[in-house]
């Protein structure tokens, strides 16, 4: 409009005042009256969240204002429909993000009706409704509902968050339709056999879980409906499905007979319900065959870090052999006690003193005294006792393994600096040598293969090789001994009569009880067992070792 058109407008108008108000008021309220009128009205009444009444809306005001609501939203006016929450701006933008998420087609709803005062939003009265959905390949039903609240003005609106889009849908999530995103729910861990599903197994339910999360799956097609997605398009849950996929698969190294075995072997009721941790190694290959564990304080067989008392006496003759130059017929002499460093050690009870023995024939044994004498004098130079470290490093592979999957374990310990006692407790598995199941299976399987084979669980999984492999003599001696263990020494009580096994006993003090340990191995399988509270290795760990070998 021009200036001249302005004045004349406003001459007409206050002549119109002049001559009658009555005419004057019909003629203003018809300028101030429709489409523009109406915007400026509802701008006037918008919800005001600071001023909300403690009355809760009538049932008529919330189904009316609810009606209004869902009409827009089902027309995708989602400006107008926003106009009715108390939060417009995120309204809006939430309510295009779910006809985008779900390729929205056509939206209806039916049965809408009050449902009194919400028990969730204070002063709210809710307003239940069904919803149906058209969406991308195929129709979603489901029962919603909102809650309306009233400002101290009298302006009704609905009290928005993401729940009005979906019963439950968090502020971070949404909603897509189609094909079904790849959540953790839906890929299967399964056992060597391709088949068998871990989580069946009670101690590989949280190995499962890790690697179902963190490996790599293969194989697999999605299944198309509607999911719940986090903040970076990451599936949390189906909640329709239209058509139904096939799982991804991550396969691992776990030989589903031999880990039913296990798990019944860690229960085995010579135990008496102490807690108990075996690991099964395939020897040629370093595969993990079965994890079985029992007790309150975790997964023993592969954390489960304790000293492993005389089991550690194959890794002692290994370095005697390999850095002392003796063999098992080397003098060993076993005493009822010895002194070295100032701290006094004895036997185990039952074991007899023998001063024309060897290192064959304390092993068998499991002497004390004579591994502590002969590793003193050979393996401590001038202070420094960092020698069975090295063996462990370099032969039988000791440091920070990755089994795959994400799976932790806890690393073996025989540091190369202990001093005092220490020096001489190392080569008996005490004092500051700790390791694991898990690691002790390594360790008999690297004597069998005559090479060491880092454990791991996923096939393909890169494997650590340990600096320098197990000499042939070395290995033939252990095996000797470790057979002489089996047949005739402190294992052969378990052991004994079955075909091709080597073991290695082991008893550790550990406070006011000790822990029993066993490792061993046959012509299929290297395995290591620890029971907590086991008063000797053979009558504790030697039942669970037993399971296996004849199981396997």
């Amino acid at each position: 409009m021009n200036r001249a058109g302005k004045i004349g407008l406003a001459s007409t108008c206050a002549a119109l005042v002049v001559v009658g108000g009555i005419g004057a008021y019909n003629f203003v309220h018809a300028l101030t009256s429709g489409p523009a009128g109406d915007a400026q009205a509802k701008a006037a009444r918008t919800f005001d969240p600071s001023a909300v009444s403690s009355t809760p809306p009538t049932d008529a005001e919330a189904v009316k204002l609810t009606r209004a609501f869902l009409d827009n939203w089902s027309k995708q006016h989602f400006g107008e429909a926003a106009g009715d929450t108390d939060l417009p701006d995120t309204a809006a933008q939430a309510l295009r993000g779910y006809a985008d998420g779900l390729h929205l087609k056509t939206l209806s709803f039916a049965h809408i009706r009050s449902a009194g005062p919400s028990t969730v939003t204070p002063g709210a009265t809710k307003v239940t409704f069904d919803v149906t959905a058209q969406v991308a390949d195929g129709t979603w039903n489901y029962p919603s509902a909102v809650a309306v609240r009233k400002s101290t003005d009298d302006v009704v609106a609905v009290h928005w968050n993401n729940s009005v889009l979906y019963p439950g849908l968090g502020d971070d999530q949404s909603l897509t339709a189609g094909r079904l995103p790849a959540d953790t729910t839906t890929v299967r861990v399964v056992a060597g056999d391709g088949r068998t599903d871990l989580s069946t197994f009670a101690s590989l339910r949280d190995i499962t879980a890790t690697i179902r999360k963190n490996a790599k799956p293969t194989g697999g097609t999605p299944g198309t409906g509607v999911a719940v997605v986090d903040g970076t398009g990451v599936g949390v849950k189906a909640l329709k499905v239209f058509s139904k996929g096939r799982a991804a698969v991550v396969k691992t190294t776990i030989d589903a007979r031999l880990q039913s075995v296990a798990e019944t072997a860690v229960t085995d009721a010579h135990l008496q319900g102490k807690p108990a941790g075996t690991v099964a190694l395939d020897w040629r290959t370093g595969h993990i065959l079965a994890i079985a564990h029992t007790g309150a304080d975790g997964d023993i067989a592969i954390n489960g870090i304790k000293s492993p008392g005389s089991t550690m006496k194959i890794v002692t003759s290994a370095a005697l052999f390999d850095q002392a130059g003796l063999t098992p017929s080397s003098p060993a002499p076993c005493t009822d006690s010895l002194m070295a460093n100032s701290q006094l050690f004895h036997n185990d009870p039952g074991v007899r003193a023998n001063p024309g023995s060897t290192i064959a024939q304390a092993f068998a044994v499991s002497c004390n005294t004579s591994f502590i004498k002969d590793g003193f004098h050979y393996l401590v130079q001038d202070g420094d006792a960092s020698a069975l470290h090295e063996e462990a490093v370099n032969v039988f592979g000791m440091g920070s393994w990755s089994i795959g999957g994400g799976v932790a374990t806890t690393d073996p310990s025989i540091p190369a600096d202990v001093q005092g006692g220490d020096q001489a407790a190392q080569f008996i598995g005490q004092g500051q040598v700790t390791a694991t199941p898990l690691f002790m299976a390594s360790v008999a399987a690297t004597v069998r293969s005559a090479g060491f084979e880092q454990p791991v669980i996923l096939p393909g999984q890169h494997q650590d090789t340990a600096p320098r492999p197990i000499s042939a003599r070395t290995a033939g001696y252990l095996q000797s001994m470790m057979r002489g263990v089996a047949t005739s020494g402190t294992a052969a009580p378990r052991l004994g009569g079955l075909v091709g096994v080597g073991a290695k006993t082991g008893t550790a003090e550990e406070g006011d009880h000790t822990n029993g340990w066993l490792a061993a191995y046959n012509s299929h399988i290297a395995v290591a067992a620890l029971v907590e509270g086991g008063s000797s290795g053979v009558d504790s760990a030697g039942y669970v070792v037993r399971h296996l070998l004849i199981g396997s």
